[in-house]
């Protein structure tokens, strides 16, 4: 017989009772080599005609079984076959074809091209609903059976149905390739939870518990299926969290006028990368918190120290609670922190102490009233706190000593009302302004304001306010003598207060965004490039410092002949200008013999007597000028500063005379500390009781900072937390050796750890203190040290088990966490440092040659040769090995260039014939990637691996799993998504 196709081929197979090897014999004869039986379409033709009675036919079953065993049909035609059977009624048909999947559903597997996986994940998922839909149909005709009979049947029907829903669902390979399916067809996914929802309704009212119980937890199995990726254990064995601790601590020490929003997302990426529990994550910042109180130094620091604790952690934790799942929880976490806290009473009762209150109290009212707290959970704290705390601690409060919490939380409104009150017009009430700012310079109401202003991201516009009030006291016309006194006043206030808050929190907080066209005001324009700052070197004889002959000569012959310095129709700011050209004439002619020392007292007395910042802008000069000049050249220059830095007793001077003493003094020790340094003088400024730079000269002299690194480093790993303290010797040492020598001998310390709990301590620590810099430590870490150590053979020994993990584990945090704020904006603490940029990133490695070999030798090498660098940026995407890339963010981005570069490098070890430390450190560092990943998230660093890597990676027998390598594909795009499945569908 002449077989004209498939049908009549299956049917005289059937007439002549074929056995099943027969039959693939004989159907091999009958159709030769060309087209395959999936494009026959044999599957869905054998089930056509084995469903064409009431009962299967079993000899064409048989032939359908023996071609799935015999690999002659692939699974997806079989469950693409399956899912178009749609009579429910016929019960025997049913169970035939559950029969028949549940023969391969739990070891589905496809080693073809990438098109024929994608199409075993669409074939899976039809082949879902259809068991969804057989269950449903299962579960109503059970309801309406009223016979006995009818009854065990469908009972017996139900339960094969939930069977081979939960073997099929029981397998990860399956979960995973149903999750790319998913996101290939949205509109399927759409279809099978509505199934699950009128599932659950009939499942409802089933008299069988555990028939009910196993749909249940295929229902389950069904909807983890779209989260299957952000599924993390939290680590609930530890209490606590040494990164979480020393991130506080650095943003209050170093930190306070930061935006609230960087800290804010930098926290939460420690929480998700550690997997902290919220209670305990709450509970690390408040202990940093306290910690900082207790050892903040006394004067600003300690202001500074409450007005983040009280001031700016409550708002964080608002911002936090954003993040939280529903206000509900975050507050009950919230309060179960506090619960814990109040456990810690040495902790609280050094802190009422320190700050002579109940400092907890405080921050319990602060709390409530942002909402973070509930008033009955309130309530109960504060009775706790009050039974547990040292009753002598209460008598021992000095009454007179106002607490510095209070004094800060009352200093917030009154910021509101001071810059508004700035806002009036200066012209029209100058007295009354005066009034409000002597009020100001009194104590330490200065510092109060300014603190609970940079807590609260008030500072820039309450600088902004005095730059333009200095503005308006630069010119006098028409004046009395009363009037000018005023402006004179105001002109000197805003002056000192704008340099003491630039050198309190930093020259970046006054700049102005320069838009083109505006005139830049006077204060902006002399603090950058007169006001001497650190690591910022002055040339005395800028033209800055050279202005109109005039204007010096006059004012040298008004500092030298008049009794007082004049005040009607002074211009200040031109007087500012012109001091120190006239100090070098007043310092010519002292050298020379023309001018007495007695003369010099009275010019210095003339100076400070009237306006203070004259004397300021008179040694911002000297400084620079004493740099300059040899050793036996300084003493009448150090002499002068002297003259200027004491306070003049008369009873001739301008109001708030002491009060701006005191600033100016602070002032002019701040600008002296480096040269005194260098010059090894000392100059005794008054003294006003508190160190003004508590932070200042911390290096021990005489020894090298390497041991004073490995040394800090120690003992901070000792401790197991690091201290303000340690985070300025640190962020000193930075600044000395620069980023690769502080990385580098960091990493050393690190890999020589032999313990696991001291390597993963010292990775917390670490990562922490790399937030001194994270975009240049990062850059220096994934693009120089990783590349040595993993191309250098005599080094592998050092990426064993665990500093290896370790290391791996500090990479990834690193990469995740520069490449995110990348995208955002660098914090104002790394934006503020005098130093030079690591080299550009785009062109540091070539990669032009894709082998392996040629891959290494030139990440290994130290050339730096323009000729042979090249950017990596046009090769990637030349060879579409990222296709997840857009090219601006190669060319833009240097994390995003070292981090390509790093994977291109992972790719070629995974594909070279050596195995050793280093590829068990890209398995381990691959898994970290993997554990870090949010859900949603895989646009993150993994989307700079190639592609190519995932075929490689998947050969690991750590990595071969499905849900790592739907974690390392950017499932986003259809290539991705082929790649994952190709990979899956192989495991």
């Amino acid at each position: 017989m002449k077989v004209v196709n498939l049908k009549q081929a299956i049917l005289q197979a059937w007439k002549e009772r074929w056995t099943d090897y027969q039959w693939a014999i004989n159907m091999k004869k009958f159709f030769p080599k060309g087209a395959t039986w999936d494009i026959l379409n044999l599957a869905e033709a054998l089930l056509e005609q084995a469903m064409i009675g009431p009962s299967p036919n079993p000899l064409i079953l048989s032939y359908l079984k023996y071609a799935i065993s015999s690999q002659m049909v692939s699974y997806s035609s079989v469950l693409t076959a399956i899912s178009k059977f749609d009579d429910f009624s016929r019960d025997l048909c049913v169970q035939a074809l559950l029969d028949v999947m549940d023969m391969f559903c739990d070891r589905l597997s496809c080693h073809g091209k990438a098109e024929e996986c994608i199409g075993l994940c669409r074939a899976l998922l039809s082949a879902l609903h259809w068991l969804l839909r057989c269950t449903a149909a299962s579960a109503e005709r059970l309801q309406e059976g009223l016979e006995a009979s009818t009854s065990a049947t469908g009972e017996k029907q139900l339960a094969l149905c939930l069977r081979c829903l939960e073997k099929t669902l029981s397998s990860t390979k399956n979960r995973a390739l149903l999750h790319i399916a998913k996101l290939e067809e949205a509109s399927s996914w759409t279809a099978i939870e509505h199934s699950i929802l009128k599932l659950g309704e009939i499942l409802a009212n089933l008299s069988n518990p555990q028939l009910r119980s196993q749909a249940e937890q295929c229902s389950t199995l069904i909807r983890s299926i779209p989260t299957m990726l952000s599924v993390h254990s939290e680590q609930l064995h530890k209490t606590g969290f040494p990164t979480v601790h020393a991130l506080v601590l650095l943003e209050g020490t170093m930190n306070l006028t930061g935006e609230m929003q960087p800290l804010v997302e930098q926290l939460m990426m420690v929480k998700r990368m550690q997997h902290i529990p919220t209670p305990l994550f709450v509970l690390e910042i408040w202990k940093a918190c306290f910690v900082g109180l207790i050892e903040s130094p006394e004067g600003t620091q300690e202001l500074k120290w409450t007005a983040f604790t009280y001031l700016k952690i409550p708002q964080v934790l608002v911002k936090l609670k954003k993040y939280s799942h529903g206000d509900k929880d975050f507050t009950e976490d919230v309060n179960c922190a506090f619960e814990f806290l109040l456990k810690l009473t040495p902790l609280l009762d050094k802190a009422d102490q320190r700050c002579n209150c109940d400092c907890t109290n405080f921050l319990l009212q602060e709390c409530n009233k942002q909402g973070l707290l509930s008033e009955a959970n309130f309530a109960n704290l504060v009775a706790k706190r009050t039974a547990d705390r040292d009753p002598q601690l209460k008598s021992s409060e000095n009454a007179n000593i106002q607490p510095n919490p209070g004094l800060i939380l009352r200093a917030e409104p009154t910021v509101t009302n001071i810059l508004k009150t700035m806002d009036a017009d200066h012209s029209k009430s100058p007295e009354g302004l005066l009034g409000v700012l002597g009020h100001m310079l009194s104590g330490k109401s200065l510092d109060l304001l300014l603190a609970a202003a940079a807590a609260t991201g008030k500072l820039k516009s309450f600088a902004r306010k005095f730059i333009n009030l200095n503005e308006f006291t630069t010119h006098g016309s028409g004046e009395s003598t009363k009037t000018a006194s005023v402006r004179a006043l105001l002109f000197d206030i805003s002056f000192l207060m704008l340099c003491h808050v630039a050198q309190t929190y930093g020259s970046e907080v006054i700049l102005s965004e320069s838009s083109t066209g505006e005139e830049v005001p006077f204060f902006e324009t002399w603090m950058q490039t007169c006001m001497p700052e650190e690591g910022k070197i002055l040339n005395p004889d800028h033209p800055c410092f050279r202005p109109d002959s005039t204007k010096v000569e006059s004012l040298v012959a008004l500092l030298n002949n008049s009794s007082e310095m004049k005040l009607v129709q002074m211009k200040w700011h031109e007087a500012c200008l012109s001091i120190s050209a006239a100090i070098l004439e007043i310092l010519n002619a002292w050298e020379n013999g023309v001018l007495a020392f007695e003369s010099i007292q009275k010019i210095t007395d003339n100076i400070k007597g009237k306006v203070c910042s004259l004397a300021v802008c008179a040694v911002a000069w000297l400084v620079a000028h004493v740099r300059m000049l040899g050793l036996d050249e300084r003493e009448k220059s150090l002499q002068m500063i002297r003259q200027l830095a004491g306070p003049l007793y008369s009873e001739n001077t301008l109001q708030f005379y002491n009060e701006r003493v005191v600033i100016m003094n602070s002032i002019l020790e701040h600008m002296c500390a480096d040269v005194l340094q260098q010059t090894a003088t000392q100059i005794k400024f008054p003294s006003t009781g508190v160190d003004t730079m508590p932070y200042w000269n911390l290096l021990p002299p005489k020894r090298p900072i390497k041991e004073v690194l490995t040394d800090i480093f120690a003992k901070v790993l000792e401790k197991g937390w690091v201290d303000s303290r340690s985070i300025h010797i640190l962020d000193t040492l930075l600044h000395m050796g620069g980023v690769y020598w502080f990385c580098n001998n960091l990493i050393k310390e690190l890999l020589k750890e032999t313990r696991k709990e001291h390597t993963l301590r010292a990775v917390e620590l670490l990562y922490s203190i790399f937030c001194l810099d994270m975009q240049q430590v990062t850059l220096v870490l994934l693009g120089h040290i990783l590349p040595g150590l993993l191309t250098d053979s005599s080094k592998w020994h050092s990426l064993m088990d665990p500093p290896g993990t370790a290391l791996a584990k500090l990479a990834v945090w690193c990469a995740l966490s520069s490449y995110s704020s990348h995208k955002g904006q660098a914090s104002s603490r790394q934006k503020k440092r005098h130093r030079e940029d690591i080299e550009d990133y785009i062109s540091l490695f070539p990669v032009e040659d894709m082998q392996p070999s040629k891959l290494m030798r030139l990440l290994s090498s130290n050339e730096d040769d323009a000729n042979i660098l090249s950017s990596p940026s046009e090769h990637l995407r030349g060879s579409g090995l990222l296709l997840g890339l857009t090219p601006p963010l190669l060319q833009d981005s240097p994390p995003a260039s070292s981090l390509s570069n790093l994977f291109l490098l992972i790719s070629s070890i995974l594909g070279s014939r050596t195995a050793g430390p280093h590829t068990q450190f890209v398995q381990w560092f691959m898994e970290e990637c993997v554990d870090c990943l949010e859900q949603d998230s895989r646009g993150s660093i993994l989307q700079f691996m190639p592609f190519t890597t995932v075929s490689e990676l998947v050969k690991v027998s750590a990595m071969s799993s499905p849900k790592v390598v739907l974690a390392i594909t950017d499932l986003s795009l259809p290539l991705g998504r082929q790649v994952a499945a190709k990979a899956i569908a192989a495991l």
